[in-house]
């Protein structure tokens, strides 16, 4: 790593270096064109070559069905938060909601200002440490979709497998934190997002995969930019799109074919979580936040015995170039995320840190 640190950052987060130089170049002058890839214009022959490759890799690397829509947009995942029930929840029906962290909660709050929203499965009851699953989850009588987020970046909890939308209703997963960390079959879903700046890019570019059927004519008349339809017939560019989060989010997704596609990044990051995952299980100093059966590779919540310690574990190790490990402030203690781009060799440097931290401070009580 050499003169860069070890970043823990839940997002923005670390991008594989072979990306950064490359986008190093490229910010000079990309394809020889003599202009930079900031300022290029969207319009152009330079981008439409943008446009097109970052669309066909993403399809390869996830093996995106030809039925489904790949394009992106601004606003975050947040803005989808409003976007799937103005497109998707027509009158007289509900949407159900996974409410598993604060990410889900942001999206089932906007739903009221379209519909009904019913919760079919909820772990609030334990600060969110785990994913509602079979006799916890009661859907409606009649969704015309289920909506869940795959990844709970905060808690540190994460859907091992899909939940079962009842009826001729669809899934709408918000998969910000762990899209393309394993394979995943996207033919399941009716829509997927992702703010790109986790696990596939900068902050600013949010990608969506959508099939192609659901998003031709929204539910209700809506403003133009919140259209998905819309939106997907122009590539992303029916106003202009964020050009160099779209350029390196492509860069990425070329990262990912040349490490060896999806199955090499589930390897690897179970690989990587394991390391910290299974010291904490060794010990009884570290608590972790998520019950063991559904904890994230992406994102580990722990604590020390007392939130002083906490606070000082967090400062050593930053002084030690183990950075961006405070906890969210909804749950406190620490937060590793280490999604696609992260080292190994940070998952090891962690845990020699917290073996030497919690020796030294083994007789700390809560």
């Amino acid at each position: 790593m050499s003169d860069r640190v070890y970043n823990f950052s839940a997002g923005p987060a670390c991008l594989p270096e072979s990306v950064l130089k490359q986008a190093q170049k490229d910010i000079w002058n990309i394809y020889d064109s003599g202009i930079g890839v900031l300022e290029h214009s969207h319009r152009n022959k330079y981008f439409d070559r943008i446009t097109a490759e970052t669309e066909a890799d993403c399809r390869a690397v996830g093996n995106i069905p030809d039925d489904m829509a790949i394009f992106w947009m601004q606003g975050g995942a947040t803005s989808q938060c409003y976007m799937v029930p103005a497109n998707f929840l027509p009158e007289g029906r509900t949407a159900d909601y996974f409410q598993t962290g604060k990410w889900a909660n942001d999206s089932i709050n906007e739903v009221h200002h379209y519909g009904k929203v019913h919760i079919c499965g909820s772990s609030e009851d334990t600060t969110y440490s785990y994913i509602p699953k079979g006799d916890q989850v009661k859907y409606s009588d009649n969704p015309a979709y289920v909506q869940f987020t795959s990844n709970n970046t905060i808690m540190g909890t994460e859907f091992k497998q899909n939940p079962q939308a009842p009826g001729d209703a669809f899934l709408v997963a918000d998969m910000s934190s762990n899209i393309y960390s394993r394979p995943m079959n996207f033919a399941d879903y009716g829509l997927v997002y992702a703010g790109a700046q986790k696990n596939l890019g900068p902050a600013g570019v949010t990608l969506l995969i959508a099939k192609k059927s659901l998003i031709e004519n929204p539910v209700r008349e809506l403003p133009k930019m919140m259209q998905y339809g819309l939106i997907a017939k122009k590539e992303g560019r029916y106003n202009t799109p964020p050009t160099f989060g779209v350029y390196l989010m492509g860069q990425v997704f070329k990262w990912i074919q040349a490490e060896g596609g999806l199955e090499a990044m589930e390897t690897m990051n179970r690989e990587k979580a394991a390391i910290i995952y299974d010291f904490i299980d060794s010990q009884d100093f570290f608590v972790p936040h998520a019950e063991k059966e559904d904890r994230s590779d992406m994102n580990i919540t722990f604590k020390c015995p007392t939130p002083e310690l906490d606070t000082l574990f967090i400062e050593q190790a930053d002084a030690k170039g183990l950075t961006t490990l405070a906890g969210h402030r909804a749950i406190g203690g620490m937060r590793a995320s280490i999604y696609n781009a992260f080292p190994k060799a940070g998952c090891e440097a962690l845990v020699a840190f917290m073996k030497d931290f919690a020796h030294t401070h083994a007789g700390a009580t809560a």
